[in-house]
């Protein structure tokens, strides 16, 4: 798994962070996650399912998106640090075979706590997840 890891000295408002690169989606992970948050809706694991209410293929969870996000902020906080809050909006569908990028920017800094813009591309500059995370020093 990639590392990522914030600095705390040196942390500016206006920085951008280490962005984390995850790999393809992938159906098994689509079934997995399924099955491990309970959502079995048909739009994400069967393709017939999908086209017929307008989709062009399964799409991803939108709850998995937030979920990189959340694992980017936890792997960001690291050990000196928690993710004391996120928030997400989904802007956009993620299909099998996407490769999604997790960024951070540095939005506020002040009395231990961080403040990073989330957001998740497939290209750059495109969010199909966005949000905001707090990070409390510890």
């Amino acid at each position: 798994m990639q590392q990522v890891r914030m600095d705390w000295s040196g942390i500016e408002v206006g920085q951008e962070l280490e962005p984390l690169v995850k790999p393809a989606i992938s159906k098994v992970q689509l079934l997995k996650y399924a099955g491990a948050s309970g959502d079995f809706n048909l739009i994400h694991t069967d393709v017939e399912t999908a086209r017929e209410v307008g989709l062009p293929g399964t799409i991803a969870h939108g709850m998995l998106s937030m979920g990189f996000l959340g694992q980017y902020a936890g792997m960001l906080a690291g050990t000196t640090a928690f993710v004391s809050e996120l928030k997400v909006r989904f802007a956009g569908m993620v299909f099998p075979g996407d490769v999604l990028t997790c960024r951070a920017k540095v939005t506020g800094k002040e009395g231990g706590k961080i403040v990073l813009s989330l957001a998740v591309e497939r290209e750059p500059g495109k969010a199909l997840t966005s949000g905001e995370a707090t990070l409390t020093l510890r």
